[in-house]
């Protein structure tokens, strides 16, 4: 998910708005705009030897380049102990026409929550912490308006806190060089809440930052200095670091924005002040590590890598697509998948970890641009590798009469409209939001669909038409309501 909101950045990265907005619903935006290309497309042929997979990998990599989608990108696919895939394509500087290295370094931005979330699991194992504390024991100075929202909350975004992190004074200050963060605790509110603790689930960036803050306070290091002393030194994670954007870093890429083809250079964060949410900076061959490391048991206890590696569960009993900082959920293809995408100004980042074949699959951009996803193309990569367990779902050819109209849903202020039509190419619902072209949604059976190949949508019936819908993705679990009239936005779950 994005660390930083749309609404104030820099010109270029204005367009990636559309991004929050089909977030709101948690359908990720390379999958619910560019849907039809990803269930087009047959995967590849299986290939029968090592080289013919690299060959065909490397392929697949390269054509985002090639097709001036990003500037530049390392892409990583590790199987056990093969290397299928590690290679670097494009610039890692436009201006002084600096091909990109393999080893470049990358902001990751969100892709980092999971290391926010193994910090406070580490805490727990060392008998320090425990998750289910509530977050007034260590920061006692919040006010939480007489709720209790524990340190289980934030890592599974169910605390229900107000989004201060996208404040104006609080985004403005992200671009300030240096800006210390102990001047940021003064912006930090948590009320009013958007809904009780517990009971329903929005991505939240604040959170985090409040879980960076909790670890400082726990450990007594800065939280840059525990990643270092704690999870990057053990593991010979060399090439990773708590970003510094006033810091010579060799080899580090530069990010750049792509809006209507114009390049533009992407401005400079102050990661101190961004901090837990998405402040790290790393490699593709870095990630591959922390992967193996993490999966491998070499990080967590089994009780706290369960506790991280489990969907949380709302209060009403419904499971997310999410444990503790970190994704994880079944694919259209019935893959089991377990990791995070990031988003920076000038950056993408992608970091999967497949269970049943022990592939971690990395993906490294240093642009921004509307339709541009590091997820995208790890899909891409994933599909010629990892087997997957049943073939595509089919497109609903039934009768659409239920289902057809519109959708409207209300997230932190943000307005977004779904519209549900039937489609002729292919036949069978599809699905635009706020006037995108229709994308087709395979249908899983009764009421519930495909919106890109981790979300699914699920109708909920009055009288025999639909009148409304759960999305449940790798984000929030929203629910809308139908409005046909188009008179306003209806929330059921914020």
């Amino acid at each position: 998910m994005d660390v930083f909101p749309p609404a104030r950045r820099a010109p270029f990265a204005r367009a990636a708005a559309t991004a929050a907005v089909v977030a709101l619903a948690g359908i990720p935006l390379a999958l619910s705009m560019c849907s039809r290309e990803v269930y087009a497309q047959p995967a590849p042929a299986q290939a029968t030897t090592t080289t013919a997979v690299a060959a065909t990998l490397d392929s697949i990599a390269a054509s985002f380049v090639r097709t001036n989608r990003t500037v530049g990108l390392v892409a990583a696919v590790v199987q056990g102990r093969d290397t299928l895939l590690h290679r670097a394509y494009g610039k890692a500087d436009v201006e002084w026409d600096v091909p990109m290295p393999a080893d470049a370094m990358f902001e990751i931005g969100s892709v980092s929550k999971q290391f926010a979330a193994v910090a406070i699991l580490q805490l727990q194992d060392a008998g320090t912490l425990s998750v289910d504390d509530a977050l007034t024991t260590w920061l006692p100075t919040l006010d939480t308006g007489g709720r209790t929202v524990t340190l289980r909350h934030l890592l599974t975004h169910t605390a229900g806190i107000a989004r201060f992190s996208e404040a104006y004074e609080w985004e403005r200050n992200m671009f300030v060089p240096g800006m210390p963060r102990d001047s940021a605790m003064r912006l930090v509110h948590l009320t009013p809440f958007t809904f009780t603790p517990g009971e329903a689930q929005a991505y939240s960036n604040g959170g985090f930052w409040l879980l960076g803050q909790v670890v400082e306070k726990a450990s007594g290091l800065r939280y840059e200095d525990y990643l270092a002393q704690r999870l990057f030194t053990p593991l010979g994670m060399t090439r990773s670091m708590f970003c510094n954007s006033l810091q010579h870093v060799p080899r580090r890429a530069h990010g750049y924005g792509l809006v209507n083809g114009v390049l533009n250079r992407a401005p400079m964060v102050s990661y101190t002040w961004v901090s837990a949410p998405g402040a790290i900076c790393s490699t593709a061959a870095d990630l591959v590590t922390w992967l193996q490391a993490l999966h491998g048991g070499k990080v967590l206890s089994p009780r706290a890598y369960a506790e991280l590696t489990t969907p949380a569960r709302l209060s009403d009993g419904n499971t997310v697509r999410y444990g503790m900082g970190i994704k994880v959920a079944t694919d259209f293809r019935g893959v089991r998948y377990i990791g995070h995408g990031g988003t920076a100004p000038g950056f993408r980042a992608d970091a999967m970890w497949y269970p049943d074949t022990r592939t971690a699959v990395v993906v490294l951009m240093n642009t921004s641009a509307p339709n541009l996803s590091a997820a995208d193309l790890g899909a891409r990569l994933t599909r010629v590798v990892v087997p997957g367990t049943r073939s595509m779902p089919p497109f609903y050819t039934g009768d659409a009469t239920a289902y057809v109209g519109t959708y409207r849903l209300v997230r932190g202020g943000n307005q977004a409209q779904a519209t549900l039509v039937v489609s002729s190419t292919p036949a069978g619902l599809a699905f635009s939001m706020n006037g995108s072209p229709p994308q087709p949604l395979p249908w899983v059976g009764g009421g519930t669909f495909y919106a890109g190949e981790t979300t699914t949508l699920t109708f909920t019936r009055s009288g025999g038409a639909a009148s409304g819908a759960a999305a449940n993705g790798t984000g929030p679990y929203t629910e809308v309501r139908r409005d046909d009239a188009g008179n306003h936005a209806v929330l059921v779950r914020r």
